[in-house]
């Protein structure tokens, strides 16, 4: 019974079981699958995740804010109209009223019409850099923004990837349990004609029993280990729909330069990651801040002009008009200027140091991926050794025990052997894809 229990959990030796419940409804399921939902196909789909709208909005939140720093730069134009009753009561000073003997009005039953229209519009001419240089920081920031979304979809596609061959997988997974599954069916036939004509004896029939249990059992649970992973895919390309589909069993391709040494690689994931590219961005955008921050030392000059339009009746109204320049220099505010530039210096201070960081990450992740790759394709190689060998040991056990020269045990051995090198087969193949895909993600391409 031991060596039995040993096929239940061949499968597991690479990949974790999931809940048994639903599982035969799972089956029916997965053999009516509607379709089979292809790689291409789901990157498709990924481009309207949730996550890629969110720094789609991002960017464009950003390059508003771009045109709210550039807006003061162009005239301000404003334009008023107002209308109101009221009285014309007057009072004279103590003075005058003294002088002229005059006393206040106080008649509150006569009011008049009082009508007030006016434009007036204002240029901003010069502040030491201070407008001019926070609206090419908010250019900058928005390029930046941008360069974030792309960031975005890098990361999305590496996890839309990965849970697309992680399915692949699964359904790989499946199959090797039903190969199993075949496998023991076919045995406890011959172990039940032996057992009848009493060449075996009947604990082989139990034991056998046990492992086509455990095998139905292992059918079960890769069924239901493959709808998570398709569920999981759901949700990382953002697809709505249930799970009734397949994945593809396309292969997949090898990155072009994916054997190059580790300093070439590096070299163009530098060129090409865009968390580098918007760091780069930034720190042109902060030194805008630093340069308009410094020019709140100097004043700053606008000119304004007017015309206005008042009187009692619209028929008879008085006309002024007014230009003027205004030299606005804040001489002592407390220090504020001051601590504004060192708060701008510490920002871009803080932008370098994140740019090392960056850079110091890209390289591990090159190089992680590169040596996964690597390692990945020289396991394929093995386990596809050890399925080959497994195989004809399987072969081997099956004929001795039929020619009655073997014994349950070592064909139950034989057969968790081969069951164990083809979950490891595949989980290599996942590792590949796995790897190549993260390499892609470390390059900075999609």
């Amino acid at each position: 019974m031991g060596h039995a229990r040993f096929v239940a959990t061949a499968l597991a030796c690479a990949w974790p079981l999931a809940t048994l419940a639903g599982g035969t409804a799972m089956a029916q399921e997965q053999s009516h699958a509607a379709r089979v939902l292809t790689l291409a196909e789901v990157e498709q789909v990924a481009a309207q995740q949730p996550s890629m709208l969110v720094a789609r909005a991002n960017a464009e939140v950003a390059e508003a804010q771009s045109g709210q720093a550039h807006a003061p730069m162009l005239p301000q134009v404003t334009a008023q109209a107002g209308y109101t009753r009221e009285t014309a009561n007057s009072a004279f000073s103590p003075p005058q009223a003294a002088r002229f003997g005059a006393a206040a009005s106080t008649n509150l039953s006569t009011s008049y019409d009082y009508w007030n229209f006016g434009i007036t519009a204002s240029q901003l001419i010069y502040d030491f850099g201070q407008t001019p240089g926070r609206a090419k920081a908010a250019s900058l920031n928005a390029e930046a923004q941008r360069v974030v979304e792309r960031t975005t979809r890098l990361q999305v596609m590496l996890t839309v990837r990965q849970a697309y061959f992680n399915a692949g997988a699964m359904k790989d997974l499946v199959g090797v349990a039903k190969e199993t599954l075949d496998a023991q069916n076919k045995h406890l036939m011959q172990v039940q004609g032996y057992v009848q004509v009493g060449t075996q004896p009947p604990i082989a029939l139990a034991q056998q029993k046990a492992a086509v249990a455990n095998a139905i059992v292992q059918v079960i649970a890769a069924q239901n280990n493959y709808e998570t992973a398709k569920a999981q895919l759901n949700q990382a390309a953002g697809i709505t729909g249930g799970t009734d589909y397949d994945v593809s069993d396309e292969p997949v391709p090898a990155v072009s330069d994916e054997d190059q040494p580790l300093e070439t690689l590096y070299a163009k994931a530098i060129a090409a990651r865009p968390e580098l590219a918007s760091l780069y961005k930034q720190r042109e955008a902060q030194e805008e801040t630093v340069t308009s921050t410094k020019g709140g030392y100097g004043p700053t000059l606008s000119a304004n002009a007017g015309l206005t339009a008042v009187g009692y009746a619209l028929d008879n109204m008085a006309p002024n008009w007014s230009v003027g320049a205004l030299l606005n220099w804040p001489i002592f505010q407390g220090g504020l200027t001051k601590a504004t530039v060192r708060q701008a210096e510490a920002q871009l201070s803080s932008i370098d140091a994140q740019t090392a960081l960056q850079e110091l990450q890209v390289r591990l992740s090159v190089d992680s991926a590169r040596l996964s790759v690597k390692a990945a394709k020289a396991t394929i190689g093995a386990a596809e050794d050890a399925v080959s060998n497994a195989r004809e040991q399987l072969r081997l056990a099956e004929q001795r025990y039929s020619t009655g020269v073997g014994n349950i045990i070592e064909l139950g051995d034989a057969q968790v052997a081969y069951t164990t090198a083809a979950a490891q087969l595949v989980q290599a193949r996942y590792g590949l894809a796995s790897a190549r895909a993260q390499l892609l993600a470390a390059l900075g391409r999609t």
